[in-house]
This record gives C-alpha cells, structure tokens and sequence, in this order.
C-alpha cells in the first residue's frame, strides 16, 4: 500500500470516527493510478489541505490556516501551528506573535511581511496551544513539505523548537541550534525562536535579532 493510500484509508477511518462509529468494515483496497500524488499546484493542495480529516484536530478547529504569502518568496517562515487568533481567522501569525514576526520582517530584514511566505508544522490549531503530537505532526508533514517543494525557497527559518525538530529531525533544542546555517534541500535553514517565545522572554530577543541578521545577509 502506498503512502498517499495509507493517508487516504486514514481519513475515511477519521471521517468515520468523529460520527460516532467504534467499528468499519475493512473494504477492499483498489490499487492507486501510478501518477496519483499530492497536488502539485498551490491552488490545489489547498483544496486538498482545506478537506482534510486526517487527525482529530479537524474535529476542534474552527479554520485551516493553509498559510500565505508570495509564491515566489525568496524567505520562507514555518512555525508551530496555529494559535486562537489564526484559527478565528484561517491566517497565519495574525495575534500578538504574528505582529512581532512582522515587526522582524520589516524591520530587521527590510522587505514586506508580503514578500516572504509563511506556514506552520500543523494546519489546524491544537487545543488549549498545546504542541502538536507527533502523529498530528506526521500527518500534516507531506502538505507542508509539498509547498517547500512549489515555493522553492532559498531561505527557510524555523521559528522554534516544534518547527525546527519536524523539519530536520533533530531532537536538539532550538537554544543549542539557532543561529546556525543548516543546509536543507535546495535551500539555507535557519533555525532561530519562536515570537511567542520572544514575548515571554525579553533577553532573547538580541539572539533573534542576530539570527535575522544572518537571513539578511544571505538575500
């Protein structure tokens, strides 16, 4: 069975769950056309990523918070998931953290918060901000990874520790990490903290200003 098969039986067992059923037929598997993958374009893959049921976090969502930006952003940010104002809104990074991510953005880097491209590791948020669980992560991973894959990026900076360790693997902590410049795909991986972090923790901010720095300088 291949993988957009196995995500595909995920879903319907999903589906099936949240309207109560505890037991589904097993049904036979009808083999997968040989082109059949994970749309290719970001008007579909948003379709796709707006229908999704793959984990419980589309029984608690309000919104899918897709991501958006410039399909030929040359920086791309990926945080967490989304929080209580991106799931109100279906946006990414529009509460408190949102407006310091755009505050270094255009004030560190120079160009429009417009300019870049910004999504999360999960699309849908998880109750109470909790972090993403690691099958919530894996599930959502294949999107994210997909638009990685269209915008082409020369530069991706992973806000936190959630972020850096889904995209790399890599159980180090982001404070052991930010600041250097990772190779990753076709693209330099920056990992530095996350705004809301930022928020909580004043002192770190001259790290995260270093860390933007080092973003400006490989535009």
């Amino acid at each position: 069975m291949s993988k957009l098969e196995t995500l595909k039986m995920l879903r319907e067992l999903y589906i099936y769950r949240s309207y109560g059923f505890t037991y589904y037929k097993k049904r036979e598997i009808v083999p997968e056309k040989p082109n059949a993958s994970i749309p290719n374009s970001m008007d579909e893959l948003r379709k796709n990523v707006l229908s999704c049921f793959l984990c419980t976090l589309c029984k608690t969502r309000k919104n899918v918070v897709f991501g958006e930006g410039n399909l030929n952003a040359k920086i791309m940010f990926i945080g967490e998931g989304p929080g209580l104002n991106e799931d109100l809104q279906g946006r990414p990074f529009v509460g408190k953290a949102g407006e310091l991510l755009t505050k270094m953005i255009e004030n560190v880097l120079k160009i429009k918060r417009s300019e870049t491209y910004i999504a999360n590791i999960v699309k849908c948020r998880p109750p109470e901000n909790r972090v993403p669980t690691p099958e919530e992560a894996n599930m959502c991973k294949p999107y994210l990874f997909k638009q990685i894959e269209i915008l082409s990026p020369q530069i991706i900076v992973a806000l936190g520790n959630t972020s850096y360790h889904y995209l790399t693997g890599d159980e180090r902590g982001i404070t052991k990490v930010r600041g250097e410049i990772i190779e990753y795909k076709n693209a330099k991986l920056i990992p530095t903290f996350h705004p809301s972090y930022l928020l909580r923790n004043e002192s770190a901010k001259k790290e995260a200003y270093r860390d933007m720095l080092r973003v400006k300088a490989l535009l």
